[in-house]
C-alpha cells in the first residue's frame, strides 16, 4: 500500500493524554527494564521509519550505535511536522510528539492509512527513558533541533539551524538510554540486525543499513534490502533445509482498504509449525484471523486438487491441516487501515474481514498456482499423504501408550519424582540431567511443590524425526507423560501439571547439547509451553569463594570478574564448583533450587521466524549454516566449559 495522497502536517498530531509515570513503572511500556526493554527502545523509534516506508515516504533507515553509548535513527521520509500545534498552542507539533504520551500521527487524522505502532506510545516513551535525546527534523527545506535531558526535560526549543543539505527531508534521533532506570545499556548488534532483517523482508525495497562504531566491537556494517520482499524472507529460513522444489510461490490480493502477500516453500522437514504471520508488519505471534483464512483454505484447495488428479481416491480420508503444513515455510503479510489486535502485545489480529480476504486469495491463486506447477503440487500431495500414514502411526502408537499407562495405573513416568501439591500454579518440574543429579536433586527439594525428573543421555533430536519415530523415544514419552498435556497439535497448555519447567543442565559442552535438545523438543512439540513462558533455565553457579564467614557463589567469569572488580583486595581463593551430580544436595539446594536464591532464566519468543531458522540452522542436517551460525555468534558466548 504505498498512496502518498495522504497528509501529516501539525494538525494531523492528535493528544490522547500526557506523558507521566513512565520512569516510575517503565516495564508497563516497554516489557522490562532488561535487555528485551533495551532494544525496544530502538524498536519504538525505528518502527516511525517503517510507518512512513509504508505511507511511501522513506527509503532507507540508517542506525549507528555510538562509542558513547548513544542509538541513532536516521530516515529520508517526511520529516515530523515543526508548526505549532492545533492542541498545544505552545510548542511545536515535534515536541509535542516527543513529550505527549498517545501522540503522532495515527490516532484520527490523516498522517498514515496503514501503521504498524497504533499505541502511539513510541518515541515519548524513549524520551522518558534517556537520559539526553537529540532530534533533527529537515523538512520544508530547513534543518530544525531540538534536544531534552533527565527523561524527557525539553532543554532546547525546536529551532531552525539551517538549511537542509540537498533538499533532504527525514528524521533523526539519538538517544541515550538512562542507566539508573535501564539494567542494561549496551545494546546488543546481532539482536538489532536480526529485527532489521525481518523488518527490510517485509517492506520491499526498503534499506536498512546498521553501523557499529564502538571501538570494542567486531561486526562489520550490514545492510538489509530485499527487492522480493517476502518470497526473500521464505528463501532465508529454508536456508538451512533442503526445499521440496526451488520455486517460492507467491500469492496476492487487495480488497479496499487491505492487501495481503503469501509467499511460501515446502522442505523435506517434518515441522508443521512454519507458518508466520505479520499484521502491517507487527509479528502475530498468537496467530489470528489471517492465519485462520489460510489454513481453510490451504487445506480445502490441497484436498480438491488430490481428488481431482486421482492421488486421493473418494472413499479415502481427506488430508488434515497438520499433514499438509509438514515441512511447509509460509509467511502471510496482511496491511490493513484499522487493525484490532488482541491485547496491547498486539500478537494477535482479529478483524474477520482479513480471515475473508486471506481466504478468497488462497482458494482462487493457490488452485491456479497447483494447476500451472504439476510437478511441484505432486510432491506436495505426496509428501502430505506421507505425513498422514506417519500421523496415523503416531496415533495408535498414543493410544497403545494410553493403554499402557492405564495398566500400570497412575500414568506417570516410573522415574519421575512428583511433588505432592496438584495445584499446577505452584508446582515445578526439574528435568535434570543423569540419575546422579537426579538423586541430588530429590534430596536438595522441596517435596511439596518440586518434582524431579532425570533424564538419562541425549534424547532424540526431534528436528530430524517425524512423530512416529519420536514417540518410539523412552525419553520422549518419559517428558510428553511427566507435562501430561499432549504434544504437537492435541498439545492443550490448560492440562499443563507444572506452571515451571526447569531444565538443570551441566554448564559443560554436554549439558549445552542435552539443553538444546530439550528446547528444541519443547519448541516444535509443546510451542505454546515456551510462548507462555512456562519453560525456564537453571542457572547453577560455577564458583564461590569466601567472603567474611559467608560463602558467596558467582554465576560464570562474567560475575566472577565483576566481584574483582568490586573487591580488588579479596584473597581468598575461588573454588571451581563440579558438575551437577557431584554437588552435596545442600549446596545444589542452596545455590539452584531454593526459590529465594536461586537464578532462573525464562525463556521466551519474541521473533517465530527467527526462532524457527536458528532451530533448523542448529539441529538441521545442513553444517555449512551451522558452522556459520557458530562462527557469526561465537564472541556472544560468555563462558563454556570445554
Amino acid at each position: 500500500m504505498t498512496s502518498t495522497e495522504t497528509s501529516y502536517e501539525a494538525a494531523d498530531i492528535t493528544v490522547l493524554e500526557g506523558l507521566e509515570a513512565v520512569r516510575k513503572r517503565p516495564g508497563m511500556y516497554i516489557g522490562s527494564t532488561g535487555p528485551t526493554g533495551l532494544h525496544h527502545l530502538v524498536w519504538e523509534v525505528v518502527d516511525n521509519a517503517v510507518d512512513e516506508a509504508m505511507a511511501g515516504h522513506c527509503t532507507t533507515v540508517d542506525v549507528t550505535l555510538h562509542e558513547d553509548g548513544a542509538c541513532e535513527v536516521s530516515d529520508d521520509g517526511r520529516g515530523i511536522p515543526v508548526e505549532l500545534h492545533h492542541q498545544y498552542e505552545d510548542l511545536t507539533a515535534a515536541e509535542v510528539v516527543l513529550t505527549v504520551l498517545h501522540a503522532g500521527g495515527k490516532f484520527g487524522g490523516d498522517g498514515y492509512k496503514v501503521s504498524g505502532g497504533l499505541h502511539g506510545v513510541g518515541i515519548s516513551v524513549v524520551n522518558a527513558l534517556s537520559s539526553r535525546v537529540e532530534v533533527e527534523i529537515d523538512r520544508n527545506g530547513r534543518r530544525h533541533y531540538m534536544d531534552f535531558v533527565d527523561g524527557g526535560r525539553l532543554e532546547t526549543r525546536l529551532t531552525e539551524i539551517g538549511d537542509a543539505p540537498d533538499g533532504r527531508t527525514g528524521t533523526t534521533v539519538r538517544f541515550w538510554p538512562d542507566g539508573s532506570i535501564l539494567d542494561e545499556t549496551r545494546f546488543r548488534f546481532q539482536t538489532l540486525a536480526e529485527r532489521f532483517q525481518m523488518m527490510a523482508f517485509l517492506n520491499r525495497g526498503l534499506r536498512i543499513c546498521l553501523n557499529d562504531g564502538r571501538s570494542d566491537e567486531r561486526h562489520e556494517k550490514v545492510e538489509f534490502c530485499y527487492e522480493g520482499g517476502i518470497r526473500d524472507f521464505v528463501v532465508h529460513v529454508n536456508a538451512s533445509k533442503e526445499s521440496l522444489f526451488n520455486e517460492v510461490g507467491y500469492l496476492e490480493g487487495i480488497e479496499d482498504d487491505q492487501e495481503v502477500e503469501i509467499a511460501f516453500q515446502w522442505n523435506t522437514g517434518f515441522n508443521s509449525d512454519g507458518l508466520h504471520s505479520f499484521a502491517n508488519g507487527i509479528n502475530t505471534l498468537e496467530g489470528g484471523m489471517h492465519e485462520e483464512g489460510f489454513r481453510s483454505a490451504l487445506t480445502a484447495v490441497m484436498n480438491r486438487y488430490a481428488k481431482k488428479r486421482g492421488m486421493l481416491r473418494d472413499q479415502d480420508d481427506n488430508l488434515q491441516g497438520e499433514d499438509i503444513r509438514e515441512g511447509l515455510t509460509a509467511i502471510i503479510s496482511v496491511r490493513l487501515v484499522e487493525p484490532q489486535f488482541e491485547g496491547q502485545t498486539k500478537s494477535k489480529l482479529g478483524n474477520v474481514e482479513t480471515r475473508s480476504l486471506v481466504q478468497r486469495t488462497t482458494n482462487d491463486r493457490l488452485a491456479d498456482w497447483l494447476e500451472e506447477h504439476p510437478s511441484e503440487a505432486k510432491r506436495i500431495v505426496q509428501k502430505s499423504i506421507n505425513a498422514q500414514r506417519a500421523r496415523v502411526a503416531a496415533q495408535d502408537a498414543r493410544r497403545s501408550a494410553r493403554r499402557k499407562s492405564a495398566l500400570d495405573g497412575a500414568g506417570m513416568p516410573d522415574k519421575l519424582k512428583d511433588c505432592a501439591s496438584k495445584d499446577p500454579r505452584e508446582s515445578e518440574l526439574f528435568i535434570v540431567e543423569g540419575d546422579s543429579a537426579g538423586g541430588s536433586a530429590t534430596q536438595a527439594r522441596d517435596p511439596h511443590t518440586m518434582a524431579i525428573l532425570p533424564i538419562r543421555g541425549k534424547i532424540l533430536n526431534v528436528e530430524r524425526a517425524r512423530s512416529d519415530r519420536m514417540l518410539k523415544n523412552t525419553e520422549v514419552q518419559t517428558l510428553i507423560q511427566a507435562i501430561g498435556a499432549g504434544f504437537g497439535e492435541d498439545f492443550d497448555l490448560e492440562r499443563i501439571r507444572y506452571h515451571k519447567v526447569i531444565l538443570l543442565c551441566d554448564a559443560d559442552v554436554d549439558g549445552s547439547h542435552i539443553r538444546t535438545l530439550l528446547l528444541t523438543f519443547f519448541f516444535r512439540q509443546m510451542r505454546a509451553l515456551v510462548e507462555s513462558g512456562h519453560v525456564y533455565i537453571a542457572q547453577p553457579p560455577l564458583y564461590s569463594t569466601i567472603v567474611g564467614r559467608e560463602k558467596v557463589y558467582l554465576k560464570d567469569d562474567h560475575v566472577k570478574n565483576a566481584f574483582m572488580e568490586d573487591n580488588p583486595s579479596h584473597k581468598k581463593e575461588f573454588q571451581r564448583l563440579k558438575g551437577l551430580g557431584e554437588m552435596d544436595f545442600d549446596e545444589l539446594r542452596e545455590t539452584t533450587m531454593d526459590p529465594v536464591r536461586r537464578s532462573l532464566l525464562q525463556v521466551s519468543v519474541e521473533m517465530l521466524a527467527i526462532a524457527d531458522e536458528v532451530f533448523s540452522t542448529l539441529m538441521g542436517e545442513d553444517v555449512e549454516s551451522r558452522k556459520r551460525f557458530i562462527q557469526t555468534n561465537a564472541h556472544d558466548v560468555r563462558f563454556l566449559d570445554i
